[in-house]
């Protein structure tokens, strides 16, 4: 792929965060839109994928962490049970509590999807020149660090 010819400026204090947030929603967008296995809304990905992560969970924790209300998780995981890519199980620490869990069908759509969306990153990341490619490595995985920090101590 041809590459462009500009350099990395050493210093981007001058950056608007609203510039900054604009390319962060583009780039999300942009990764989002390259996963297409299993056919899955965003919500039902993103769901999916926080199983496929994190393992199994209670349903009020998963509607919790993803922002959504109890009734429109539970609708959703109906949805994604008819499908086959989650189950419900008992807690085997207790038996009264339900818990949501990915299928190994549904695992399969999570890792595909993880590899659709690595995939597209990568090729972006490809078509920059090797300073801003450098300069991308070193900013996302610091950034993460930085989101984990900050989620360890809440």
């Amino acid at each position: 792929m041809q590459k462009r010819a500009t350099t990395v400026e050493p210093a981007v204090a001058g950056v608007p965060p609203e510039d900054l947030m604009i390319a962060v929603e583009q780039l999300v967008r942009y990764v989002r839109k390259s996963a297409t296995a299993g056919g899955l809304s965003t919500a039902a990905s993103s769901a999916l994928g926080r199983l496929g992560r994190e393992g199994p969970q209670r349903l009020t924790v998963l509607a919790r962490a993803e922002g959504v209300s109890q009734p429109n998780m539970t609708q959703l995981v109906t949805r994604m049970e008819r499908a086959g890519l989650v189950q419900r199980v008992a807690d085997s620490s207790d038996g009264r509590v339900v818990l949501v869990e990915a299928t190994d069908s549904g695992l399969e759509i999570f890792r595909q999807r993880h590899a659709e969306r690595a995939q597209a990153l990568q090729r972006l990341i490809e078509e920059m020149p090797e300073p801003e490619q450098h300069a991308v490595k070193v900013a996302l995985p610091a950034l993460a660090r930085t989101i984990q920090d900050r989620q360890a101590r809440s």
